[in-house]
């Protein structure tokens, strides 16, 4: 309470508080959203005064439900906006079927005006089919990377935590959305103010655009081995061509044979196996995610033919590229 007072005695109340209209999709991830929401509610209450204000809106303008199934009550549909406004829109599942054409039309039309726009999470999809992030620096949840580095090529895909380019934001989410309104907070009223935010949500490393969202390659497999580390990480970096296992031993200054002592010691396969189930979750990936054919998925992962990319698929997921494609579709379709 002290920190709120000392707050409150250095800050004047805005002649109008700033608006942000969050547009919820349909299945939206509420952890993005929420991180977002509170970041401004604290803001308001260590002020003692209003600095923000916030509507819910969407297509229909009832309810959304987010990921988890639950329903949200919405403000309005889809509004007329004014320059001042900040638009976030907030996606989760399935965000190229939640992007619908009356809801790219809003977008276009509102961006005209030149207020910002942020894509949360994977809303940064949404920003892109609009064509609002052409030869701009974007990030969108590391999921879907594959597919909008496939897709939006005229973007710069990052893998920052948030980016901010212009008044276009996107953000990876999860608790990144923290991390965007704690800067627009300090950039609005200081970062005394954000500081004290960041402290009410039990948030003690803020982090910049300079971030990246994924764990270290020794966190996420486990092991801190840097020579396993290092040839994982090429592994990750040539999806589409893949290099030999003899190249990627003599490249961290090691025979083929140790490497694959190496592979089998720490992660129990071989790095031909390791390497192939990369590329095939890449491959799901797309499948899922985008409409390309599955000849252009084949090829984007690394298999020279449709046929040896179904057998290995096949082998490792018990069902054909095209079953999969088909299955997820008549998910969506329920």
């Amino acid at each position: 309470m002290q920190a709120q007072r000392h707050i409150v005695d250095i800050m004047a109340p805005p002649a109008k508080p700033r608006r942000f209209v969050f547009v919820l999709l349909d299945r939206f991830t509420m952890l993005s959203f929420a991180s977002a929401l509170e970041s401004l509610r604290i803001a308001n209450r260590m002020a003692g005064f209003d600095l923000y204000t916030w509507s819910l809106v969407g297509e229909g303008g009832d309810t959304v439900s987010c990921s988890a199934g639950t329903a949200f009550k919405l403000d309005s549909a889809l509004p007329e906006l004014t320059r001042d406004d900040t638009v976030m829109i907030c996606g989760g599942i399935d965000v190229q079927q939640a992007t619908s054409k009356p809801l790219l039309n809003w977008v276009r039309r509102e961006a005209r005006k030149g207020l910002k726009m942020a894509g949360l999470c994977t809303a940064g999809y949404t920003l892109a089919r609009a064509g609002l992030l052409d030869g701009k620096k974007a990030t969108i949840h590391w999921e879907n990377q594959d597919s909008f580095s496939e897709e939006f090529q005229e973007v710069e895909l990052t893998k920052s935590v948030f980016v901010i380019d212009g008044n276009r934001m996107t953000t990876a989410g999860g608790t990144s959305s923290i991390d965007l309104m704690l800067k627009i907070i300090a950039d609005d009223h200081g970062e005394e103010l954000a500081n004290a935010v960041a402290d009410q949500l039990i948030y003690s490393s803020i982090r910049t655009d300079q971030d990246t969202q994924r764990l270290s390659v020794p966190t996420r497999i486990g092991v801190r081995h840097p020579k396993l580390s290092q040839v994982i990480q090429m592994m990750e970096a040539n999806i589409e061509e893949p290099i030999s296992p003899s190249l990627l031993a003599k490249q961290v200054g090691m025979s083929t044979r140790q490497l694959e002592r190496l592979f089998r010691r720490y992660l129990n396969r071989s790095p031909k196996r390791y390497y192939m189930e990369l590329r095939l979750q890449k491959a799901r990936n797309l499948l899922m995610q985008t409409d390309m054919s599955v000849i252009n998925v084949a090829l984007a992962c690394g298999f020279a033919s449709p046929s040896h990319f179904s057998k290995c698929y096949r082998s490792h997921y018990d069902t054909t590229p095209y079953r999969e494609r088909g299955s997820h579709a008549a998910r969506l379709s329920i």
